[in-house]
């Protein structure tokens, strides 16, 4: 009885709302693999048969969970892995690379501190007509020389929305202690969603160069009104140096029917050099259940002569050789993707 007594009285000295503390966590991920057909137009090589991961979406598994704090107070993580379904080896170097945070999340937005998404990733995502997928998809904005979609060693903020307003907020250090520049990165966003519309705008700076930073812009939008998801994105990369501004913009939507949805985008890629590619997309996907779908994309690129642009999806990019000018690759795919 006394034992009984004494820990009740233990429990009654803890914080308001920290003796009923609440913990989830949950394993989930995709798995995606298809079979397709690579043709890079380059002089003197064929085109090729190839299994890949992550058409659609990036295969992955992670690790994400709450805790309950009370007074509306939560802790959070999330740790995600990229996973290459051709070879099961990791999609890219660090494990958890494609998201690493902890944080805490109450009425004043949401904080994380790790490897987090870039503000105009979010912006790019939500803008892309493809679905942030297939070939051809606003992902083929990022990537060295283009924009920054991950961020490490960083401080991110999301806050909550008010009146249709989202603001996301980024600091990435660069931790260099002997040279200068610092390599820090500082990034800020907006989104407002209303019913059918989106609107988003993002800018990020990279102290990169003695001689000045590195620029990056994103905006976009969306409508959605009945069957039609219509999406368009304008993205621009300015490196500090000469000739280094790249270009990409999209426009396209999806149509839903049941089970059924059908993509399409018109996508243009430039350098400051005068290099120019522009390029089509198409995508099918049939939903056999919530959780599963097949699919089959067709993306193509027509290059001009100081050109050898390519594509991104998911799971990764297709591209002739930089020597290749002119070349104009096409990619086709079929596979299925499952989540869980």
């Amino acid at each position: 009885m006394k034992k009984k007594s004494l820990a009740i009285a233990l429990l009654s000295l803890l914080p308001l709302g920290a003796a009923h503390a609440q913990t989830s966590v949950q394993i989930y991920g995709i798995a995606d693999a298809s079979i397709g057909i690579e043709d890079n137009d380059a002089p003197g090589e064929d085109r090729r048969t190839v299994i890949s991961s992550g058409t659609q979406s990036t295969s992955r598994i992670g690790f994400r969970g709450t805790e309950d704090l009370g007074n509306g107070l939560k802790a959070l993580f999330n740790i995600e892995a990229g996973v290459a379904l051709d070879t099961g080896a990791g999609d890219a170097a660090g494990t958890f690379q494609r998201r690493a945070v902890v944080g805490l999340q109450g009425s004043f937005g949401t904080i994380t501190i790790g490897r987090e998404y870039s503000p105009i990733a979010a912006v790019a995502q939500s803008a892309d007509p493809l679905g942030h997928g297939f070939y051809g998809s606003t992902l083929t904005g990022f990537g060295a020389g283009r924009q920054t979609r991950r961020l490490s060693n960083s401080v991110n903020y999301k806050s909550e929305a008010l009146s249709g307003f989202t603001v996301l907020a980024a600091y990435s250090a660069g931790e260099r202690q002997t040279s200068d520049p610092s390599g820090s990165l500082v990034g800020a966003a907006v989104e407002y969603k209303n019913g059918p519309l989106y609107l988003g705008a993002g800018y990020q700076q990279t102290e990169r160069l003695a001689t000045g930073d590195d620029k990056e812009l994103t905006v976009g939008a969306g409508y959605t009104f009945g069957a039609f998801d219509l999406r368009a994105a304008y993205m621009e990369a300015d490196p500090e140096g000469a000739n280094n501004e790249y270009k990409f913009t999209t426009v396209g939507g999806v149509f839903t029917a049941g089970p059924n949805k059908f993509y399409a985008s018109l996508h243009q890629q430039k350098l400051e050099t005068g290099a120019k590619g522009n390029g089509f997309s198409l995508a099918y996907s049939y939903a056999l259940s919530k959780r599963t779908n097949l699919y089959s994309s067709y993306a193509h690129v027509r290059n001009n002569g100081r050109a050898a642009f390519g594509v991104a999806s998911a799971g990764g990019s297709f591209a002739p050789p930089v020597t290749a000018l002119g070349a104009d690759p096409s990619v086709f795919n079929v596979g299925v993707r499952h989540s869980f």
